[in-house]
């Protein structure tokens, strides 16, 4: 089966087989003006795709699906990882309201999980897999999440990431890209889409027309790429283009702002949007969320969801209601907000209603699609298998792991030896949220683990401490996620100076091999903080194993 088989069917029109009209909301919909269709509150509901709050279908939400609405967004907070049934009841319920529901989740493996957000993901992330540059590793792996997302009942995973993380001070990208070069990261995209298609879970390539050379984050300002459109066009976009010829079912813009393209950020960039059609992408064209600051903060959520159709998106991403710099509102008036935008400038005349058919269809294109057989059932009635997906994963992400080698030795003793774990991080990447200590849950299999909080500790006190534990023969681990953070390589310094056997666990960038860490220390550099990749590490430093 080649690529292509994988890719949505052509865009049709839904309007034909539309349901009879009921309010968005808990009251009727808005009386229409002359020569607004009478389907209108359903055809705009087509479009938009929102989060909610809760593990089971708020009435609102009850209520908009089934007048239409394009589907829902999970984040961890509707996953209750105890009941491993919840989900896919959950993904269910919502089908049981609207049939052709486009379920998606920010799945990528490694540090952005959403199904396994409170125990971490068990599947390697993008700069594990380039580390790697195995494709066939790397199309395993978007098997693998492309299953988990089926199981759930998400129809739609929001990954692979397309972007070339070519600034090392990138604040949101990172280790959740393939890699700097232009090259592996549009190998390794077609390697993952293919995977996660594989199990009829559309993939969404992003963040078109590329966030890899940024230094804002656009969840919490605006970001530019300051690059010409010839610069992009060699580095950012081909592997953008290698997804399109893999066939991707869906595209992720990005609130970036592009200078040669004008002022406005991408998704709201009708100049951006055709750039993506000239490629030629016919598919799904999502924004990535209305309620991060690119947006939010400047024509806000309403405006900024007209403004994205106009500029040719089809599917509007609103956000999760739970994030602390939305705008306070509830997950219904989020979802108001914009369906009130999109109806009142198709009313006006400003939106034209040919625009909103024309995505919507493009939505019910995708969900017609993601209705198919997956080629796993294709392959098990023909007996067909390539032995890789029963790929121990920890042990992938412990092949990609390396080691720059200082003083220390890279063990910690028996079972039962006591182990000092800073954790030097000072902050989590917005897109992944909040995680545990995976390494301290990992250590703690086998070690008894001592976890100061090390933004409380004075310099003297974090001396004082480390001093300690190294005098009684304690391992002493520091973790950090950027090698460049001058709050990072200070905690570093003063670990080194009194203990200089201890190990650095760098869950972030990796310099390039040869090149200077900036630490005396040891250092593993494991590409990702996640569940696989901290036991990845520990299965490292375990004598025997």
């Amino acid at each position: 089966m080649t690529p292509r088989d994988h890719s949505p069917a052509p865009v049709v029109d839904p309007a034909g087989a539309a349901a009879p009209v009921s309010g968005p909301s808990a009251e009727q919909p808005p009386e229409l003006s002359a020569g607004v269709p009478a389907e209108l509150p359903r055809l705009v509901n087509s479009v938009i795709w929102p989060g909610f709050v809760g593990t089971t279908v708020p009435e609102w939400l009850d209520r908009a699906l089934r007048n239409g609405l394009a589907g829902v967004v999970y984040f961890s907070h509707n996953i209750d990882p105890d009941a491993p049934e919840q989900v896919a009841a959950l993904s269910a319920a919502i089908r049981e309201a609207n049939p052709s529901a486009v379920v998606g989740v920010d799945e990528e493996g490694g540090n952005v999980t959403r199904l396994q957000a409170r125990d971490g993901s068990t599947i390697p992330g993008a700069a594990v897999l380039g580390t790697l540059d195995d494709p066939a590793v790397t199309a395993a792996a978007g098997r693998a999440i492309g299953r988990l997302c089926r199981a759930a009942g998400v129809n739609l995973a929001i990954a692979p990431v397309a972007d070339v993380n070519t600034n090392p001070l990138n604040p949101v990208i990172g280790v959740r890209a393939f890699g700097s070069s232009t090259e592996l990261v549009s190998v390794h995209t077609a390697a993952a889409l293919a995977g996660i298609q594989s199990q009829r879970v559309g993939a969404c390539a992003k963040h078109f027309p590329g966030h890899g050379d940024t230094v804002a984050d656009s969840h919490l300002d605006v970001a530019r790429v300051e690059l010409t459109l010839e610069q992009l066009r060699e580095h950012h976009l081909p592997p953008f283009q290698a997804a399109f010829d893999a066939g991707v079912a869906a595209v992720m813009s990005a609130h970036i702002i592009v200078p040669e393209l004008g002022s406005a950020p991408a998704t709201l960039n009708p100049r951006a949007g055709a750039l993506l059609r000239d490629l030629g992408f016919e598919g799904l064209l999502i924004t990535d969320a209305l309620d991060m600051a690119a947006v939010r903060a400047t024509v806000g959520p309403g405006e900024g969801a007209v403004l994205a159709l106009l500029a040719g998106a089809d599917l509007l991403c609103v956000g999760n209601p739970l994030n602390a710099y939305t705008s306070g509102l509830d997950d219904e008036s989020c979802y108001a907000e914009v369906f009130g935008a999109v109806f009142d400038a198709v009313s006006s005349g400003r939106l034209p209603v040919s625009v909103l058919r024309r995505a919507a269809g493009r939505v019910a294109a995708f969900a017609q699609w993601s209705q198919g057989v997956p080629d796993d059932a294709l392959a098990d009635s023909a007996g067909g298998s390539d032995g890789l997906d029963s790929a121990d994963w920890v042990d992938v992400a412990a092949r990609a792991c390396r080691v720059d080698r200082g003083s220390g030795a890279v063990s910690l003793g028996g079972p039962d030896a006591v182990v000092t774990l800073l954790d030097a991080r000072t902050g989590h990447n917005m897109a992944a949220g909040p995680t545990e200590n995976f390494i301290a849950t990992a250590l703690l299999e086998d070690y008894q683990v001592f976890v100061p909080a090390v933004s409380l500790l004075s310099p003297e006190d974090l001396s004082d401490l480390v001093s300690a534990a190294a005098s009684r023969g304690e391992s002493v681990l520091v973790i950090v996620d950027s090698l460049l953070s001058p709050d990072q390589q200070a905690t570093l310094a003063a670990v080194a100076a009194v203990a200089p056997r201890a190990l650095c666990i760098n869950a972030g960038l990796a310099p390039a091999p040869g090149t200077a860490t900036g630490t005396a220390l040891t250092t593993i550099h494991c590409h990702g903080f996640s569940r696989v990749s901290a036991e990845a590490v520990v299965s490292l430093l375990t004598p025997g194993s």
